[in-house]
């Protein structure tokens, strides 16, 4: 913990600042009880300013014992805060805008603003980041476990598919509140038959509200709880409406240092891997190029830096070296950008990673890491590879001539999620092996390896098949098999056929052809311990993470009707399917 002397503390409760429309958001002030002016940290969220402040070790208590203003705000619409719409994320680049100068003329400020939160308070930030231009005394930014590119992470997958595992469980969350601020307790009896009890942020759907068809009747069902549900499926391809909020389309505008903090098992991993590099490389601004870091640990999403074990990443506790506690980096962070304090932080390399399997931090000089070997590990089978028990392989060997592997997706039967970068239902690691014994999972497995090998980086499926339908999806997962037979998850992820060219544009199968799909697995970074095993599954379905494809090849939502797909995976020297690892040489 830092030996700075630490403060007592003011709390101001429910100021009332007024943003560019007249609407007034509900924002605790909590400053040092000291004499003068402070540099300030904004935190914005939906979750209710109040339960920030049932933590002693919140950053709305932690950075004011060390000489800031924190500026904590419900969002528009929200708890005690004005407005009768609210649309997560489009609606805090303005305000968030508005709130940061309101901060910088306080008579408590000393004008140098920056940002801090996490989850949703991280989303905040990088749609703040997405005005053009910036606030003028906004210095510096720290946004946690937060997606960059809305459409990539927050609603859909970088493969097209929705994040259906979180989606409606998050709107009828946050709808709640919504209604119990206009009294609407008939709907509030009403969303009780939707969740599990008890009924909070944790518990996910009933099973049969998962699976109901068609899903945009949720639209209707969600209309008054929350209206903004109907746009997302009105903007299922990537387009205009994502770009207002995607940190990629206004690099050139972004003139300020990044502090991305991520986890190699939070669903929005993407965020703080692509705003990081993407800023190194096209920031606005020099200071803004030079001053990117990126923190990544082996978490899952919640919060998991303060806790006692590694945190809620499913069975593995990663060891005491996980344990962190990020206030300290990031207090380091904030005192040389907002104090001009020389923290030693901007001498240190830009990249601080958790490496699994070794379980320790490492310092690199960069993202993706320059000195990285991509290697090809190619699928193989001399006969059916379904399932665990089948004749799947996989080696640095290229493919010769050999038959194809065929299974039969059915959205009726589903393949469940066990485990990943996932929000709401379980996340983190979680045993394979069931998944495996599933006859529509096509399992592809290594030979023991003769020594410790590496993997960290970003990761691609190049996968030839086939389909009997025009539309579908296609899965692929990498597991890390131990000498105990666990089958532990490292990443995931999946392409939907039509936009396996592009986001933005639709183009369907012509059934029984030939063609290579891309499955973006994100990133990781794993040692594979000698002795271990290389693992790849290949499927169609992982629910109710994604939701089911019908096969159909109807537009997202509309359809009743499932169609069971005949696919068909290659590996042969025509079609060499395979994973391209990033291999650390050691």
């Amino acid at each position: 913990m830092s030996q700075r002397a630490e403060l007592k503390v003011i709390r101001e409760r429910n100021v009332m600042v007024p943003m560019r429309d007249g609407v007034r958001l509900a924002t605790d002030i909590f400053r040092p009880n000291a004499p003068g002016r402070f540099p300030v940290l904004v935190t914005r969220g939906p979750y209710g300013k109040d339960s920030y402040v049932e933590n002693p070790s919140h950053s709305v208590w932690f950075f004011p014992n060390h000489g800031y203003v924190v500026v904590s705000q419900d969002c528009r619409a929200r708890f005690e805060s004005q407005g009768d719409h609210y649309n997560p994320v489009f609606q805090e680049a303005q305000d968030g805008y508005d709130t940061v100068e309101w901060a910088a003329r306080q008579p408590w400020s000393n004008g140098r603003v920056g940002t801090t939160g996490q989850s949703y308070l991280g989303a905040t930030q990088y749609a703040l980041a997405s005005s053009n231009p910036l606030p003028p005394h906004l210095q510096v930014m720290a946004p946690v476990s937060a997606s960059s590119d809305f459409h990539q992470s927050w609603v859909y997958h970088t493969g097209g598919a929705m994040e259906w595992g979180w989606m409606v469980p998050y709107a009828i969350h946050k709808g709640r509140n919504t209604l119990a601020r206009h009294n609407r307790t008939g709907l509030l009896s009403l969303m009780d038959e939707y969740v599990l009890p008890p009924d909070n942020f944790a518990q996910p759907l009933r099973d049969q509200w998962y699976r109901h068809l068609p899903l945009n009747d949720w639209t209707e069902r969600l209309k008054e709880a929350a209206p903004y549900f109907q746009e997302y499926f009105d903007h299922e391809r990537d387009g205009p409406y994502w770009w207002r909020v995607n940190l990629l389309r206004h690099l050139e505008s972004i003139t300020v240092p990044m502090f991305h903090v991520s986890s190699w098992y939070d669903i929005f991993l993407e965020g703080a891997l692509n705003g990081f590099q993407a800023m190194r490389e096209r920031g606005g601004s020099d200071l803004a190029r030079r001053g990117q870091k990126l923190l990544v640990g082996p978490w899952a999403h919640i919060r998991p830096y303060t806790a006692p074990t590694s945190g809620d990443t499913g069975d593995i506790d990663f060891g005491p070296e996980a344990r962190i506690e990020l206030h300290e980096h990031l207090l380091r962070w904030f005192d040389y950008w907002l104090k001009d304090i020389d923290t030693g932080i901007m001498s240190e390399p830009p990249v601080y990673i958790f490496v699994m399997g070794e379980n320790r931090w490492r310092a690199e000089h960069e993202w993706p890491l320059a000195r990285a070997h991509y290697t090809g590990y190619y699928l193989h089978s001399d006969g059916p590879a379904n399932t665990r028990h089948g004749a799947g392989t996989l080696s640095t060997a290229p493919p010769a001539d050999e038959p194809a592997d065929t299974y039969h997706y059915d959205p009726r039967d589903p393949v469940p999620t066990r485990g990943g970068n996932t929000l709401i239902i379980p996340q983190g690691v979680a045993d394979q092996g069931s998944v495996e014994d599933r006859p529509d999972v096509l399992v592809y497995t290594s030979m023991p390896l003769e020594r410790d090998l590496e993997v960290t980086g970003p990761i691609k499926v190049h996968l030839f098949a086939a389909s009997s339908c025009v539309d579908t999806d296609f899965t692929a997962k990498l597991v890390d098999l131990r000498l105990d037979g666990y089958a532990q998850n490292l990443q995931d992820g999946i392409i939907r056929a039509r936009y396996r060219t592009s986001a933005s544009e639709t183009s369907f199968l012509k059934p029984g052809n030939v063609y290579e799909f891309v499955v973006d697995l994100w990133a990781t970074s794993h040692v594979f311990r000698a002795g271990h095993r290389l693992r790849v599954e290949i499927s169609s379905s992982n629910f109710p993470r994604f939701d089911r494809n019908p096969n159909t090849g109807a537009p997202l939502g509309q359809d009743i009707r499932l169609e069971v797909a005949r696919q068909t995976v290659f590996h042969s020297a025509a079609y060499p399917s395979r994973i391209v690892l990033p291999i650390i040489p050691r």
